[in-house]
């Protein structure tokens, strides 16, 4: 299994001001759902910082965001370990593949693979 990228999650009312603050650093708006929104480094599209006011379909906001190539096989070890599934493996609508998983510091993990 192979990492892709890695984002943290900033959960926040203020969206558009976020959009306007880290546009001064060089980030662009990349994705937005409405409840999400996803900028990104134009020289380096892997640099990306997500802000949300809530998971559209989950019971808590994710921390951070890790996107794998292999979803299925990430649920499974993580299963395995014992480690605290927050919200259980399924697709999403707007094309990913995802599971939560609650890290040792508490912090909650998106794990995720695009469809």
């Amino acid at each position: 299994m192979a990492v892709r990228r890695v984002v943290p999650n900033v959960q926040s009312e203020a969206v558009r001001e976020s959009r306007e603050f880290y546009g001064l650093l060089g980030f662009e708006e990349v994705m937005n759902h409405g409840w999400i929104m996803t900028l990104a480094s134009p020289s380096n599209p892997a640099a990306q910082l997500s802000f949300m006011s809530s998971d559209k379909t989950a019971p808590v906001t994710p921390d951070m965001s890790v996107e794998v190539d292999d979803v299925d096989a990430a649920y499974a070890l993580m299963r395995e370990s014992g480690a605290e599934i927050v919200h259980p493996l399924q697709d999403e609508e707007w094309g990913v593949r995802r599971f939560f998983v609650r890290d040792p510091n508490g912090r909650v993990v998106n794990v995720l693979s695009h469809r």
